[in-house]
C-alpha cells in the first residue's frame, strides 16, 4: 500500500501567548480550515504551524525575553492539555508551532511539540541552535523523530537548525522520511533559507516541509520540497495562507534506490571494506559499516 501523508501547512502570524480564550479561537479557526481542506480524508491530516505560533513576542531582545518569560510553561502544563484535547477532538496530527518551555532546571527552551489523533503528545523537540543573540533559549541536546503508524517517520528541526547540515543528516540517519522545519524568519535571509530547504532535501533525499510565519511575524514563503529538491508547493509571499499536499513517502525509497535524477545514490556510497573516515571536528568518524540509515 502507498504510504500517503496528507498535510496542511498554515502560514499565519504569531498569536498572543496561549490563554484559554486564545486557544479556543485557535481551535475554532483550525476546525474551519479542516472543514474547508480536510473533508473526506480517511487518513488523518497533519497540520503544521510556524515557530512561535501560540507564543508570539516582539520588540527588542529584552522585551521579547520578558514576554517569553511570562508565557513560559512546563511542557506538560495547561497549554499542553488544551492542545492534546484539540488534536484528539479534531482527529489530526497537530504540530501547533513551537512554545516557550520552562524546564525544572529553570531554563527556557524553544520546544516543538507534536500531538497524535489519539490525543497523545508523541514528541517535544527542543531547538538545538537558537538564533543568538536574539533568542534567550538554552539549546536542546538531542534530535527528535516520531512515527506516523503505517506511513513513515517524521523528523523535527526548528528555523535556524537547517543552517547546520548535521541536523537534517542526523534526522535522516534516524530514519526520517520527512523533515518538518517550523520557522519565524522575519529577516531578509528567507531567500537563502529556501535554498537551504531544497539543499537539505537533496543532501539527504527526504521531503522537507518549511512552515514560516506570515507578516508581521515573518516573511512567509513557506514551501514543500520533494526528495530530489523539487518545490512541490510554495506560498508566494508573506500574506496568510495555506499549503495543502499529500506526500507519498514511498518516493523516498524510490529516490534512494535509483538516485537523485536517476544518478546519485549517497546512501549507497560506501562499501564495507572502505577505510574509516575520521571527523576530527566532531571527535567522531564515518564508519562505512554504519552508514546506512538507522531503524
Amino acid at each position: 500500500m502507498p504510504r500517503y501523508l496528507p498535510i496542511l501547512v498554515i502560514q499565519e502570524a504569531s498569536r498572543e501567548p496561549g490563554t484559554d480564550a486564545e486557544l479556543r479561537d485557535f481551535e475554532a479557526e483550525l476546525a474551519v480550515y479542516l472543514s474547508d481542506f480536510g473533508a473526506g480524508f480517511e487518513q488523518p491530516r497533519m497540520v503544521i504551524y510556524p515557530e512561535f505560533h501560540l507564543c508570539g513576542a516582539s520588540g527588542t531582545p529584552e522585551q521579547r525575553t520578558a514576554q517569553l518569560e511570562a508565557a513560559a510553561e512546563p511542557i506538560d502544563g495547561p497549554r499542553d492539555r488544551h492542545l492534546t484535547r484539540i488534536a484528539r477532538d479534531l482527529g489530526i496530527w497537530l504540530l501547533p508551532g513551537t512554545v516557550c518551555e520552562r524546564d525544572e532546571d529553570g531554563h527556557l527552551y524553544n520546544a516543538a511539540p507534536v500531538y497524535s489523533p489519539q490525543g497523545e503528545r508523541v514528541a517535544a523537540y527542543r531547538k538545538c541552535f537558537p538564533w543568538r543573540p536574539y533568542e534567550p533559549f538554552r539549546p536542546g541536546n538531542r534530535f527528535e523523530v516520531f512515527d506516523v503508524p503505517g506511513v513513515g517517520r517524521v523528523g523535527l528541526a526548528v528555523c535556524y537548525d537547517i543552517w547546520f547540515p548535521e541536523v537534517v543528516r542526523q534526522l535522516a540517519w534516524l530514519g526520517a522520511d520527512v523533515i518538518v522545519n517550523q520557522a519565524a524568519t522575519s529577516t531578509c535571509d528567507r531567500a537563502q533559507e529556501q535554498v537551504l530547504v531544497q539543499a537539505n532535501a537533496i543532501f539527504n533525499q527526504v521531503f522537507m516541509v518549511s512552515a514560516n510565519a506570515a507578516a508581521p511575524s515573518g516573511e512567509g514563503q513557506s514551501l514543500i520540497v520533494d526528495p530530489e529538491g523539487h518545490i512541490r508547493a510554495q506560498m508566494p509571499g508573506a500574506t496568510p495562507g495555506i499549503l495543502t499536499d499529500v506526500l507519498n513517502l514511498d518516493e523516498v525509497a524510490r529516490v534512494r534506490t535509483f538516485g537523485t535524477a536517476g544518478v546519485n545514490r549517497m546512501w549507497s556510497q560506501f562499501q564495507e571494506n572502505d577505510p574509516i573516515l575520521e571527523l576530527p571536528m566532531y571527535e567522531g568518524r564515518i564508519n562505512p559499516r554504519q552508514w546506512q540509515r538507522g531503524p
